[in-house]
């Protein structure tokens, strides 16, 4: 299994790369590609358009295989480049990743084209695992410029990680949170040990 990590984002909210703000000392894609690294090694593909800021990494970067933008692009070019039939999709924005829930959909990933948390209504296709024959589905949709990630999973088979099994690994569901204003920014930098008083 690949890791694919999406940093292709515009960042218009934060005013300033997400990826590279810290939390608890470390740049939040640090956090995330620990969190990757425990689970697929160094098996991890960075979408971005900045390759440049991520060449110290270790790990391959590539950039956007269409001039469209959206998270269903990065997904695309993620799955184009990969080589393994599964893989797991998050963003560079979400630093609280739980190497224990990434790994236990990856166990579940065989046989489903998707495998996707659900919470409530709440579903989150940037941590989830897609498989690489989803391929000509996205590339349809992107021809038909309909790049609504939810649209596709209803239209595919799709595993969905009830809340039941989330707490398992997740109780306070931490995973799932990303940042993207100055305030999320100041609220995950103060729920840190370090910011305990």
């Amino acid at each position: 299994m690949t890791g694919i990590v999406l940093s292709g984002g515009e960042n218009r909210r934060m005013g300033r790369d997400k990826a590279f703000l810290k939390i608890a000392g470390i740049p939040m894609i640090e956090h995330v590609l620990q969190a990757l690294q425990s689970v697929v090694k160094q098996k991890i593909i960075i979408v971005t358009n900045s390759p440049q800021a991520y060449t110290s990494y270790g790990v391959r970067v590539v950039t956007d295989a269409s001039d469209k933008r959206g998270s269903l692009i990065g997904i695309y070019t993620g799955l184009l480049y990969s080589q393994d039939e599964y893989n797991i999709v998050v963003a560079c924005d979400m630093p609280f990743l739980n190497p224990g829930l990434i790994s236990y959909m990856a166990g579940l990933a065989e046989g489903y084209d998707i495998v996707v948390p659900k919470i409530g209504e709440f579903i989150e296709p940037l941590h989830a695992v897609y498989c690489r024959a989803l391929l000509p589905v996205i590339e349809n949709r992107i021809q038909l410029d309909d790049r609504q990630l939810k649209g596709m999973l209803h239209k595919t088979y799709t595993r969905y990680v009830t809340e039941a099994e989330i707490d398992r690994f997740d109780p306070q569901r931490r995973s799932f949170k990303n940042i993207n204003t100055q305030q999320e920014y100041q609220e995950a930098t103060c729920s840190d040990l370090e910011c305990q008083s």
